[in-house]
């Protein structure tokens, strides 16, 4: 889906603009995102995009969606090219396959923001700024949340995110990495992919429960999934004393929080996400120096610290 939001409408006409009168320039920013109908973070972000390209005047936005196609993205990245924007903000569908295309735009002489989930490291050299949370940082935090609701000991199993995306393989890092620091006697017993979907998480723990006798925790890539996990669980009588964290807030791990079901996660907003990503890329266009890894602060929420946080809206 495209689409084209022109915001600046107070360019007067050639020949009858006043000698000396200052005028604002129009930057056209052009965005393709990852999947907006995969999940409710995704809506919720494009939204949130669009309302802020509306807010600033002298921005016109083009709004578009590879729907989790490579290629289709891609073709976009081209297109926008083409068009010649003068930034270019991508969600990556995948951190690897679209480095060829960033490396066009920069060729072009223009500008990428990569927003969200970031690129294979060796596209870093044709992009501007990364924009986004720290998927890392966020792994980590999750395990040190299930570090702490465990004691230290026990075995789990893994839900990670798409195969491919930078997002799922950086916060499987992160999670893993200090898991094995902060808590060695912890096993993850097996990793399986859900993919960012509920239901398919939901069928990949209904084999965990069938396969593995005893599971302590669950530690999934994002609350969408892991209460696809507490589902399951749920539904086969074994959720009870069984710790579920996440890595990122969903409104249902929020109300699953404060059931007492769900131990904690990490509090990402898309709404801060999409705003960094729209800023950032304003800033790059208008000369100012910009952090090539432009982060927005992801802290951790549990069961006992959950009201000093709104509910998400995703």
């Amino acid at each position: 889906m495209t689409k084209r939001i022109t915001l600046a409408a107070t360019t007067a006409l050639a020949g009858l603009m006043l000698a000396g009168a200052a005028q604002a320039e129009t930057i056209t920013i052009g965005i393709t995102q990852n999947n907006v109908g995969v999940d409710s973070y995704q809506t919720t972000y494009e939204k949130a995009f669009i309302e802020a390209a509306e807010a600033n005047e002298n921005v016109e936005a083009i709004v578009l969606d590879a729907g989790g196609d490579v290629a289709r993205q891609i073709a976009q990245i081209q297109d926008l090219i083409q068009q010649e924007v003068d930034a270019i903000i991508i969600w990556p569908t995948n951190g690897k396959a679209v480095v060829p295309a960033v490396r066009k735009a920069d060729q072009a002489g223009i500008p990428v923001v990569i927003t969200n989930s970031n690129i294979a490291e060796e596209g870093f050299e044709f992009i501007e700024s990364f924009s986004g949370p720290d998927n890392i940082t966020q792994g980590a935090y999750s395990a040190e949340l299930m570090c702490d609701a465990l004691d230290g000991e026990g075995q789990i199993v893994q839900i990670s995110g798409q195969p491919g995306y930078t997002t799922a393989i950086e916060r499987q890092k992160g999670f893993e990495d200090r898991l094995a620091e902060a808590c060695p006697g912890v096993t993850i017993m097996e990793t399986q992919p859900g993919d960012w979907n509920r239901e398919k998480s939901q069928r990949v723990m209904e084999s965990f429960l069938v396969k593995y006798d005893e599971i302590d925790g669950v530690y999934s890539g994002d609350d969408n999934m892991g209460v696809g996990a507490l589902n399951a669980a749920k539904a086969a009588g074994r959720a009870d004393g069984m710790i579920f964290v996440g890595a990122t807030n969903f409104a249902v791990g929020y109300e699953a929080m404060g059931r007492g079901e769900y131990y904690g996660s990490i509090y990402q907003s898309p709404v801060d996400d999409a705003r960094n990503a729209l800023a950032t890329a304003i800033a790059v266009v208008n000369g100012e120096d910009v952090p090539f890894l432009n982060y927005f602060d992801t802290p951790k929420i549990t069961q006992e610290n959950m009201e000093e946080f709104s509910k998400p809206v995703f």
